[in-house]
C-alpha cells in the first residue's frame, strides 16, 4: 500500500488532551487494527501549546522527535527532547508533551496495541 501526501488528512485540534492551544495533526496512514497499528501521525506543536497528559493501557504510543525542542512530562518527573531523540510511553504510564521553544515542534507518533 502506498499512501500519497496529498491524501493524508491534517487537523487543527484544540486542547489535545486537555492540553493548550492548538496542535496540527497530519494522518500519515488510516489506523490498521488486524496490524496492532492505532495510529501513525506526524504532529507540529508551536510555542506554548502542548498535548495534555494522556495514559496509555494496552497499547505503546512511539514520538519520534524531527525537529524543535520539546518537554516531555512522563510518571517520573519532565525531560527536554530533541531531533533524533525517542519517548516510549506505554503499560499503563502516562505523559504529555509541550513546547516553550520559538521554534515549532515536530514529531511522528505510533501507537502500537496489544495482540
Amino acid at each position: 500500500m502506498i499512501i500519497r501526501s496529498k491524501d493524508t488528512k491534517v487537523e487543527e485540534i484544540a486542547h489535545l488532551r486537555d492540553g493548550e492551544g492548538t496542535v496540527t495533526k497530519r494522518t500519515l496512514a488510516p489506523a490498521q487494527p488486524d496490524l496492532h497499528q492505532k495510529l501513525l501521525a506526524r504532529f507540529t506543536i508551536k510555542k506554548g501549546c502542548s498535548i495534555g497528559n494522556h495514559t496509555h493501557t494496552g497499547e505503546v504510543e512511539y514520538y519520534y522527535i524531527l525537529s524543535g525542542e520539546g518537554v516531555v512530562t512522563e510518571d517520573c518527573g519532565e525531560t527536554s527532547v530533541f531531533p533524533g531523540d525517542v519517548v516510549v510511553t506505554g503499560w499503563g504510564q502516562s505523559h504529555s508533551i509541550r513546547n516553550e521553544c520559538d521554534k515549532d515542534l515536530e514529531f511522528v507518533a505510533v501507537i502500537t496495541t496489544e495482540k
